[in-house]
């Protein structure tokens, strides 16, 4: 009997439609870190690290159906990259929401 968790982190690509919600996410991060990194000189590491989130997720759905296990490890990957913008909030909030 396989796991829960193998069978929703390997499953089938989810396609087009989450595909193109994932990307979106993505350029609507990428827009919020050039916008308040650059034109706002202010600290927006966390949006480029959501983007880059989004897109892992976005490439995996994107996949052919056939696929399953690379999409798989992006999806594995983007929760790791996830949980690790996480812990550094937790650990050293300066570094991401830069000095108050």
């Amino acid at each position: 009997m396989p796991s829960k968790i193998e069978a929703v982190v390997c499953s089938e690509p989810s396609g087009r439609r989450t595909a193109f919600v994932m990307f979106a996410g993505a350029v609507v991060m990428s827009s919020i870190y050039l916008y308040y990194g650059i034109l706002r000189d202010g600290s927006a590491l966390s949006s480029l690290i959501m983007a880059v989130g989004f897109a892992l997720s976005g490439f995996a759905e994107s996949l052919p159906t056939d696929r399953r296990r690379i999409a798989g490890g992006l999806r594995v990957a983007a929760i790791l990259w996830l949980i690790g913008l996480l812990g550094l909030t937790i650990s050293a909030p300066e570094v991401v929401l830069g000095p108050r």
